[in-house]
């Protein structure tokens, strides 16, 4: 962490260095906010008092933190918590040779604070002081935690919403040649539970594929993923393969170059092995640099009030040619994020509880992770299952194959879910179908 000059006010700017965002916010146009008034208030706001939090330092996030930083935010925040890869290098322009290894947070607010005079860009943060947060993540379930959180940090007042506290998420995603920017007002406009299923499903590959009858090079390398190391546990009993390291990918690719050798398969790489193992999701630059751009501008427009924001998600596709579309997602009312009231779960009395998980699981609308069932019996707190902790897991496993009758759950029960895609704990209402 560096702080460049002092502090963020006590830099003193040259002549004319604002002059292109001035343009925007102390003049007329035609495309104002049609109660802005222009002035010299909008600006200082931004050089003085607007904190940024922006999530993510990878390809996308590098692009935002430039943007940003030179779009007149000097109180800019960033948290990541990968290490700089050398396949980073070729994108992530913030990063060069010699930071490898390197936190990418600690890495990017360095480059930031160096290279623009004024700006203060710690890699530290507190929700809860910060005006604007911009996501720019390659992980759904890190999304949806963030929008959980900021869905807790709302008040409301004899059931209505107080505005103050709301904190305006701005989100950006790219996939290969295609990426969305989206402005999420929470507690007032979709949140990303809302529209999960526009997210597209993660590609999983048959066992009997994997096991049998491999075809492709991500077969053999997910074949040594899920059968082998489990089975041979290279580093020791107690160790899960881990992504970032070397050893581990290093010990996957050499197993997957074998199995390949077996069945004539071509095309297995150390950065193919590691991308199947991390599901590594394609990056392109100029699509990150379009999406970062876009997300800029919507933090830009929030910050100053002077423009109306986007409403509320945009797509951007350059495959063939180039198209970008708009439109407005809608709040659903039975959002198990942000809808104030438990979702309903219709199953029979005779459903097992595995059943109950599997929707969790399975349902386009919730995909939660790894689930943690309780409800309320007799006034106490009981626990149906839960898998994050070993000897629980095993002390309620055999609930999985208990109808809900036998676990002696009633129609209009509340279950409470935890799960790692949430902050919140989610409410479900049972509801017992004939």
């Amino acid at each position: 962490m560096m702080l460049v000059d002092g502090d963020a006010g006590s830099t003193s700017d040259w002549d004319d260095r604002w002059n292109h965002i001035k343009k925007f916010l102390e003049r007329s146009g035609p495309f104002m906010h049609p109660d802005f008034e222009p002035s010299t208030e909008s600006l200082q706001f931004m050089l003085e008092t607007c904190k940024i939090l922006v999530i993510g330092a990878g390809g996308l996030g590098c692009e935002l933190l430039k943007n940003l930083a030179l779009s007149g935010f000097r109180n800019i925040h960033v948290v990541d918590m990968d290490n700089i890869d050398v396949s980073n290098l070729n994108r992530q322009f913030l990063f060069r040779a010699k930071d490898v290894g390197r936190p990418k947070a600690d890495v990017a607010a360095d480059f930031i604070n160096s290279r623009v005079p004024g700006c203060f860009c710690p890699s530290f943060y507190l929700y809860l002081e910060f005006h604007i947060i911009v996501c720019g993540l390659d992980s759904i379930v890190a999304r949806r935690w963030m929008n959980g959180m900021l869905l807790s940090l709302l008040v409301y007042e004899d059931g209505v919403l107080d505005p103050s506290s709301i904190i305006p998420l701005i989100d950006g995603g790219t996939e290969g040649f295609k990426g969305n920017a989206r402005v999420i007002l929470p507690g007032m406009t979709a949140c990303i539970d809302c529209t999960l299923e526009l997210y597209p499903p993660q590609i999983n590959f048959p066992m009997c594929t994997i096991a049998s009858m491999p075809r492709l090079p991500e077969h053999c390398i997910e074949y040594v993923r899920i059968l082998q190391w489990p089975k041979e546990m290279p580093f020791g009993d107690d160790m899960a393969l881990d992504g970032d390291d070397p050893e581990h990918i290093q010990w996957v690719y050499q197993k997957s170059l074998e199995r390949a050798a077996e069945f004539s398969i071509t095309g297995v790489t150390y950065r193919l092995t590691q991308g199947v193992v991390k599901r590594i999701i394609p990056a392109v630059a100029s699509t990150n640099a379009a999406i970062a751009a876009a997300c800029a501008t919507e933090v830009f427009k929030i910050a100053s009030s002077a423009y109306l924001p986007l409403n509320n998600y945009m797509v951007f596709n350059d495959v063939d040619g180039l198209y970008t579309y708009t439109f407005e997602a809608e709040r659903k009312e039975n959002c198990s994020a942000c809808s104030q009231v438990p979702s309903d779960l219709h199953f029979s009395p005779s459903s097992k509880l595995q059943e109950v998980l599997d929707y969790l699981t399975e349902s386009t609308s919730l995909q939660m992770k790894s689930p943690a069932i309780t409800t309320t019996m007799d006034g106490k707190n009981k626990t149906l299952y839960l898998q994050s902790v070993a000897s629980i897991e095993q002390r309620t496993r055999p609930n999985l194959t208990k109808t809900l009758k036998e676990l002696g759950l009633a129609d209009g029960q509340e279950l409470a879910v935890a799960d790692v895609t949430t902050p919140q704990t989610v409410l479900f209402k049972l509801c017992f179908t004939s």
